[in-house]
């Protein structure tokens, strides 16, 4: 059975990895997927292979971190498939600096995608879920959303925390109006963020850190996606779901 059949999810970043699974994850449920990113070619290719496999899919290029573009993209879900149904604000970025190595400059870009992202998405988004009677955000956020990591990448924990609890707070606010409002914290993910750690020491200590002894795959972050997304998951709003083999149960 499929469990998203007619309704319609507009998923951020989702020309690679976790987004890019995302997006054929709720298509094979039946659902249109709206993909937006920056990176043009590779969305395109995307929805093109989500349409290939027999879904629906539009790309739509889209910086989160500017009203404009929400404003903008929540209109073009609405104009080309007549609702929106589920939110994924999946989009973001990290980095390895330490504080003291941190710009200014680097601080207000991550926390624009990461955290500003998110609450544009929601705030832009309010109208169209409210209206569709089975309203569902997804927010991806981080294991490093509630633990310190390695002690560096500050902007990057301050964002996902933000998230974890901007979600909270918007879930409590939706409650009564036919919306949930969940974040999904994945663990240590083999996406192409990680290429440059393949091979080396870090990745090793990423592995050695997950109880069950390997990278997850951003297909298991999708499933969760889609739980949360179909009435499976009627009665569960402002949820942490983590999904990273075993690292928050130390």
């Amino acid at each position: 059975m499929r469990r998203l059949d007619g309704r319609v999810a507009l998923v951020t970043g989702a020309a690679s990895g976790i987004g890019a699974a995302t997006a054929h994850r709720l298509a094979e449920e039946g659902c249109a997927v709206m993909i937006t990113d920056l990176q043009d070619a590779a969305g395109e290719q995307v929805a093109k292979d989500v349409v290939d496999a027999g879904g629906r899919a539009s790309y739509l290029h889209h910086d989160v971190s500017s009203q404009d573009d929400w404003v903008a993209a929540v209109a073009k879900t609405v104009e080309t498939y007549g609702r929106l149904d589920i939110l994924v604000n999946n989009a973001g970025m990290g980095d390895l600096a330490a504080i003291e190595d941190t710009s200014l400059e680097d601080w207000n870009r991550t926390i624009g995608i990461d955290q500003t992202g998110v609450f544009l998405g929601m705030k832009f988004a309010a109208d169209a879920l409210k209206a569709s009677g089975h309203g569902s955000v997804i927010n991806i956020s981080s294991i490093f959303g509630t633990s310190g990591g390695f002690g560096t990448s500050p902007a990057y924990h301050a964002a996902k925390g933000a998230v974890r609890t901007l979600t909270k707070n918007i879930a409590l606010h939706w409650a009564t109006d036919g919306v949930r409002v969940n974040s999904i914290h994945p663990g240590f993910i083999d996406t192409p963020i990680l290429d440059q750690a393949k091979g080396t020491p870090f990745e090793q200590v990423m592995v050695d850190l997950t109880p069950m002894a390997r990278l997850g795959r951003p297909e298991e972050i999708a499933a969760g996606v889609a739980y949360l997304a179909s009435d499976d998951a009627a009665f569960v709003t402002g949820l942490e779901l983590y999904i990273d083999g075993g690292f928050a149960a130390r």
